[in-house]
């Protein structure tokens, strides 16, 4: 029976973290439902802009201080994090601060005292951006599409960031008041968690600090593995996500919208009525439908959109400098992103429920996203600028726009005027070609 703990911590390991491996081959699974895109071109630009937008966040400081605080929650939660090394080790073979004994006491003082310094900046971010959030009123944290469940997720993660870090905090004073008490090995540098806790427990008996320290311990650690798991039904999946949106990001100019294949190859079978539409194709089904023009659903919509929708954070500074919704227009690019995860997710529980995707009626367009959003946008590339994480919502509101144009003819009469004055007289206004030097003349 000596070895029940290690036994129950192996077994809450191995479920922790196959849930989670699971939820992330899900996640998988719904993004490969999009169109495959080729983005693995210059690798070395790549790589570099995944380390500085990713890792270094030199998009999050464009606000200062929210930035800074981001950084600090960040770098703070995953170092203190490096512990969970510890804690497994620990907790599978039955021994205590087992880094003391491979880096020597005087390094593990250093690496406590560092975790400590670092627990408090992020549980004084936390409660920071807590109070900020729900008490401040910032515009981009107060709009109606994050009611609800987008509000209650943003404050559960600060509220289990809190817990966790009180958790590191007693666990380390009660061992701290265990090692003054010589019930302990005198192992590591509490300069936080002693002064804080440490001082309100050091009289408690040795049965008690025991108990004190096991229980914040086991806290703590069955706390990190409900936060990984947590992490599949919150918007904090850019935690994760960041990294590879960052490297897959469109490199070309933001002004440079991309070519339709479909309508490439249209207009080489206009311009050769002789070609044979399946010549690039020899094994081809002439019965296969063709590809459509651009988007109604997320299956139209290539790989990288999907993993946007995954990555976004919510934040909201794409819609805080986007014009139409400044001006009072439906559009939000934080919802475009929220409502194409959200038919992703759908998606994702019909195939989980039928073991492939059976047709359900909706689509992206109408049923999640609304055409008033879609052509209140300006192609002004401001949310794509904005965005911490390089995320693109205008590539998907084009491919709406395509579907809605190209394949439906339902754009708004203004749009469906100008394209006829084009037609008809090889400009947008409505005027005779002859007409077109008139403003010269005088």
């Amino acid at each position: 029976m000596q070895y029940i703990d290690n036994i129950i911590f192996f077994i809450a390991l191995i479920v922790g973290f196959g849930l989670f491996f699971k939820s992330l081959k899900e996640i998988y699974r719904n993004i490969q439902l999009g169109k495959k895109i080729e983005r693995s071109d210059r690798p070395a630009e790549r790589w570099a802009m995944m380390s500085k937008v990713a890792l270094g966040q030199s998009k999050m400081t464009k606000r200062p201080i929210a930035g800074i605080l981001h950084i600090i929650v960040y770098v703070g939660f995953v170092i203190i994090n490096l512990e969970l090394l510890e804690i497994i080790i620990d907790g599978i073979f039955g021994t205590h601060r087992f880094l003391a004994g491979i880096i020597g006491d005087s390094a593990y003082s250093v690496f406590t005292a560092t975790l400590e310094v670092l627990a408090l900046l992020v549980l004084v971010a936390v409660v920071i951006f807590f109070i900020r959030r729900n008490f401040f009123g910032v515009k981009r944290l107060t709009m109606k599409e994050l009611f609800g469940w987008p509000k209650q997720d943003a404050n559960w993660i600060l509220i289990i960031e809190f817990a966790l870090m009180i958790a590191f905090f007693t666990m380390n004073a009660a061992d701290w008041a265990l090692q003054q008490k010589g019930e302990s090995a005198a192992h590591g540098n509490f300069p936080v968690s002693s002064g804080l806790i440490g001082s309100l427990i050091q009289n408690f008996d040795a049965t008690s600090l025991v108990i004190l320290e096991r229980g914040a311990w086991w806290f703590h650690f069955l706390g990190i593995l409900f936060f990984m798991n947590y992490l599949y039904y919150s918007k904090h999946l850019h935690i994760i996500f960041a990294f590879p949106n960052t490297w897959y990001a469109n490199l070309q100019p933001k002004g440079e919208f991309s070519s339709l294949a479909s309508v490439t190859q249209e207009i080489k079978l206009m311009m050769d009525p002789n070609a044979d539409p399946y010549a690039a194709q020899p094994d081809a089904d002439p019965n296969t439908v063709p590809d459509k023009f651009g988007a109604n659903d997320i299956f139209d919509l290539n790989q990288v959109q999907l993993l946007n929708a995954y990555s976004c954070t919510e934040c909201g500074r794409c819609t805080a400098v986007c014009p139409a919704n400044i001006t009072g227009k439906k559009l939000s690019p934080r919802k475009i992103m929220m409502d194409t995860r959200d038919r992703i997710e759908e998606v994702g529980k019909n195939i989980n429920k039928n073991g492939k995707f059976v047709d359900d009626g909706k689509k992206l367009i109408d049923d999640h996203i609304q055409r008033e959003e879609i052509w209140a946008c300006t192609t002004c590339n401001a949310c794509v600028e904005a965005c911490p994480v390089l995320i693109d919502p205008l590539s998907i509101i084009i491919d709406l726009r395509r579907y809605l144009v190209m394949e439906q003819s339902a754009a708004p009469q203004e749009l469906n005027l100008m394209m006829a004055n084009i037609e008809n007289n090889a400009a947008p206004w409505q005027y005779n070609q002859a007409d077109r030097l008139n403003w010269a003349q005088d």
